[in-house]
């Protein structure tokens, strides 16, 4: 396997893993007002995306694949509505531990990386074109 092939591979594979952190925060996003609808219940709370290093052998090189998609077990903040049905005695409710701003600036940072990505692998492609014409 040529070393063009391998970088092009080892690419598609952090595209691969750029795109399920971009489903997770957009599932985050998409729940950031998803409160229990009754007294005591859990809201949405965030979930997270790790990375590991996986060894492929096939193209004898280390790849990135998902560790693991976890819930992010930080405090959940509540507010005070006494009319909302997921209240509780007190009038308070727990809403998610999603802000979408650090969401936002999560899913710029994974898309980014997802474009070097795609990019490695244009440009791949362009140094073999480039290669085949030289060799006609």
């Amino acid at each position: 396997m040529d070393d063009l092939s391998i970088s092009s591979k080892i690419a598609a594979k952090g595209m691969k893993a750029q795109a399920t952190r971009l489903r997770v925060i957009s599932e985050n996003l998409a729940n950031a007002e998803s409160t229990a609808e009754t007294p005591g219940g859990q809201p949405y709370r965030r979930k997270l995306v790790t990375f590991r290093n996986a060894l492929d052998r096939e193209l004898e090189a280390d790849t990135v694949k998902v560790k693991k998609i976890f819930p992010d077990m930080t405090n959940l903040p509540s507010k005070y509505d006494p009319t909302h049905p997921g209240a509780n005695e007190g009038g308070y409710v727990l809403t998610p531990n999603v802000n979408p701003l650090i969401e936002m600036m999560d899913m710029r940072e994974a898309q980014r990386a997802y474009e070097a990505n795609m990019n490695v692998i244009s440009t791949s492609r362009q140094m073999v074109s480039k290669t085949l014409e030289l060799l006609k």
